[in-house]
């Protein structure tokens, strides 16, 4: 009789601990940080330094939601050509923002489909990709009447700090503007729920 018990207790012990692994993948996890980098000079008017807050929310249903609120001027290369930036004058700089949200995008764990880092990123990440809405400064973007862009967002990290670098990477229009490289972030918090 005690034998029953003891393997009763143990099988529910398994599914306890099976459904606090469960419980635990469906958490809501918040990551936030900020956007660093500069775009190509390849695109029209740059090469533009992009800054700005950025922040991921991951829902128990599997979806996410991404935003982003950026700043962008020309950055010093644009001296280099002295009829588009007057260095003493920071309007020739041509400052803007751009909001950008996702919203309702499907979530993978395939990090293989992001950008490289380097060092190189190890371990676990998430991936979202799905169309965007940009703006530029208030209003659609200029490129949006082209056609919607799709925006990949990575975030990944290390042995010692598991969720560190973030990456944005535009397909479509967007891509005039931003470049089809990767804009490099950093992770500055992640909470769950």
């Amino acid at each position: 009789m005690k034998i029953r018990h003891r393997r009763a207790f143990f099988g529910i012990a398994l599914a306890l601990a099976a459904g606090l692994a469960l419980a635990q993948d469906l958490r809501i996890v918040h990551f936030k940080g900020v956007v660093n980098d500069y775009s190509p000079s390849t695109v029209s008017g740059g090469t533009w330094e992009i800054r700005g807050p950025w922040s991921l929310d991951v829902q128990r249903t599997g979806t996410a939601n991404f935003t982003a609120d950026l700043t962008m001027e020309t950055s010093d290369y644009g001296i280099t050509d002295s009829t588009q930036v007057d260095p003493t004058n920071p309007a020739t700089r041509s400052p803007h923002t751009h909001h950008i949200s996702i919203t309702n995008a499907t979530v993978s764990y395939d990090t293989s489909v992001c950008p490289a880092n380097s060092p190189a990123t190890t371990g676990s990440g998430v991936v979202v990709t799905s169309t965007a809405i940009t703006t530029g400064n208030g209003s659609p973007a200029a490129f949006e009447a082209k056609g919607a862009s799709t925006l990949q967002v990575c975030i990944t990290g290390g042995s010692t700090v598991e969720f560190s670098n973030m990456s944005l990477v535009y397909t479509g229009p967007a891509t005039t503007h931003f470049g089809p490289q990767a804009i490099h972030g950093v992770v500055t918090q992640v909470s769950t729920k």
